[in-house]
């Protein structure tokens, strides 16, 4: 009995061994079957040092790439300087940058804008050049905003309207002075504008609505000329009147020195004569003040046309 059990348990052992061997074979077949073509095979044993530093790397890069762009500019750039003094060493101190020569887009527009855009001007665009003439393209130019500030001093500044103004109607239906917003007694100016612009002397005539104030401040020095030439023009008139009355004055003289004493009855009956008209003047002048003007009858438009036709076909 006990014989027969053992070779019964050596004869288990075998097949035990025999079908293990078929159960990796098949796992090897069904593991080639599916395995899929850009699938790496896979290590049964221990990695070597050098493949598994390089799947550390690749990890790692792959974290740190999705780290990076998930940051700004501005963090991005912070991190890689403190990585550069962690391992280099330094001072933050030395990468600050000097903000001195640094430029807004406004910078650009105020150092290369120009009043009026000439075909001379726009040759050798560069690109500061392109963005002024792109703001001013967006600038209208119908009327001008002026600044009257030192009109004393007959300095005056003008610039075209941007689109705010335009749609409030500053310039046009407002006062076109910087600093005034009356509605009232607009008056449209045309204005020869010289300026000096990067060094060459300029002139446009440009178009301003201002009000009665702001129009005596644009002809300030205008209009102290024009009341010399009137002064003047006045005391000549003046002289040559008296000149004609001194020569009318000296030749009735004459005329009285050449006639006889007979004419003196002519002479008096002409002063009465005088006499009577001027009594009859002041007559009429005090029965003008002593009641209203006579009523004239005014005769009505269609009446004076009346008139007129009548008078055509007569």
């Amino acid at each position: 009995m006990h014989g027969h059990g053992g070779y019964d348990s050596d004869f288990s052992d075998d097949e035990r061994c025999g079908e293990s061997s078929k159960r990796k074979k098949r796992t090897v077949e069904d593991d080639l079957l599916l395995q899929k073509p850009f699938q790496k095979e896979k290590h049964g044993k221990v990695a070597h040092k050098q493949v598994a530093a390089e799947l550390l790397d690749r990890e790692e890069a792959r974290n740190r790439r999705f780290h990076l762009i998930a940051m700004d500019a501005y963090q991005r750039h912070t991190k890689f300087v403190n990585d550069y003094i962690l391992y280099y060493g330094g001072k933050k101190e030395d990468f600050k940058r000097l903000g001195e020569n640094d430029k807004t887009d406004l910078d650009v527009i105020r150092e290369n804008h120009r009043f009026l855009w000439n075909e001379e001007d726009e040759m050798d665009m560069t690109w500061e050049k392109r963005l002024a003439k792109k703001y001013y393209d967006k600038l209208f130019k119908e009327y001008c905003i002026a600044d009257l500030s030192k009109y004393k001093e007959n300095k005056f500044g003008f610039r075209w309207r941007v689109e705010k103004e335009v749609i409030s109607g500053k310039g046009q239906f407002f006062c076109g002075n910087k600093y005034c917003d009356k509605k009232e007694g607009l008056k449209s100016w045309e204005v020869n504008f010289g300026y000096i612009e990067h060094g060459e002397k300029r002139n446009a005539l440009v178009k301003l609505r201002l009000c009665q104030e702001c129009s005596i401040k644009l002809n300030f020095h205008h209009r102290k000329e024009i009341k010399s030439k009137k002064r003047k023009d006045k005391t000549k008139k003046d002289c040559e009147e008296s000149s004609h009355k001194k020569s009318r004055l000296s030749s009735a003289e004459e005329a009285s020195k050449k006639k006889d004493k007979g004419h003196s009855s002519s002479k008096k009956s002409e002063d009465s004569l005088l006499r009577n008209s001027d009594e009859e003047e002041s007559a009429s002048e005090s029965e003008l003040w002593k009641g209203p003007l006579p009523e004239t009858d005014e005769k009505s438009q269609e009446e004076e046309f009346d008139e007129y036709f009548q008078d055509l076909f007569l």
